[in-house]
């Protein structure tokens, strides 16, 4: 793992929810305070968020970018909800190098602003907005392989105090949020929960077992019913990828009335 980078896997929850007062979200906001009084406070935070693909990677390299409230039908609030932290066009350029050095083009973004799955959930950690951020994209080819080995590109940066914030959903099935799951699909999310806590913290596993557990996710028990589409949970093979090791801490909630985690790795 890099020096000074941190990693963290968060599910985020739905939309600007959360920042609503929304009851199902409760768990999950309690959980991010508590979080961020107990990791270490960063000096800046690189946001990989579900909400952004791009054919090649880019990195929002704006000293001051705006919001983008990729979200609708939702009360006129939600569209005025403000997290002005600064951009940090270095860390950017450090990024685009260290993912160049192997061999994955990445390119800066000046136009675009940090979408919800950024501002929410930095909102609720860091609500002075007084750590500058910068948000990398998805690679569209949503293999898993390809995001741990974005990961593995970023672990040599070097840094003082960097947290990557991996911003997804351990679960992500919207037809399950809005219906009453059946006694097998509530199976299916616990299975693949367990599956997952055991990929990120069993300590038996070896670094190689771990690596392709996760490339491989969609064997995993529950996977495709967890996962109907992947974007949600490559932020953590990114984590992964900076980490190579056991996650340092587990965190298990209950959002929209499914099980969900998330995962801290502390640099050694």
């Amino acid at each position: 793992m890099a020096k000074n980078l941190n990693a963290l896997f968060i599910s985020h929850g739905g939309g600007p929810l959360p920042l609503l007062g929304d009851p199902g979200h409760q768990d999950m906001v309690q959980c991010l305070q508590t979080i961020a009084g107990e990791i270490p406070r960063p000096s800046a935070i690189v946001v990989v968020s579900a909400h952004w693909e791009s054919r090649q990677l880019q990195v929002l390299a704006a000293k001051q970018p705006p919001l983008l409230y990729d979200y609708y039908g939702f009360p006129e609030p939600a569209y005025h909800i403000q997290y002005p932290c600064e951009g940090h066009p270095q860390l950017a350029e450090q990024i685009v190098q260290s993912l160049a050095a192997c061999d994955i083009p990445c390119t800066k973004e000046h136009q675009r602003g940090f979408d919800h799955g950024v501002f929410v959930p930095l909102k609720i950690m860091y609500p002075e907005a007084d750590i500058p951020c910068v948000q990398l994209s998805l690679d569209t080819s949503l293999s898993g392989l390809r995001h741990l080995q974005i990961g593995q590109a970023m672990g040599a940066m070097a840094g003082d105090n960097i947290l990557l914030l991996g911003s997804g959903f351990s679960f992500h099935n919207m037809r399950a949020f809005f219906s009453s799951p059946s006694l097998a699909d509530q199976q299916k999310n616990r299975d693949f929960e367990r599956w997952l806590n055991h990929t990120c913290v069993d300590k038996a596993l070896s670094a190689s077992d771990r690596w392709q557990r996760l490339a491989d996710w969609h064997q995993a028990p529950g996977a495709r019913y967890c996962h109907p589409r992947e974007e949600h949970l490559l932020p953590l093979h990114v984590c992964m990828g900076v980490a190579s090791q056991p996650a340092t801490r587990a965190y298990a909630i209950e959002l929209l009335n499914m099980r969900s985690s998330m995962y801290f790795w502390q640099n050694t």
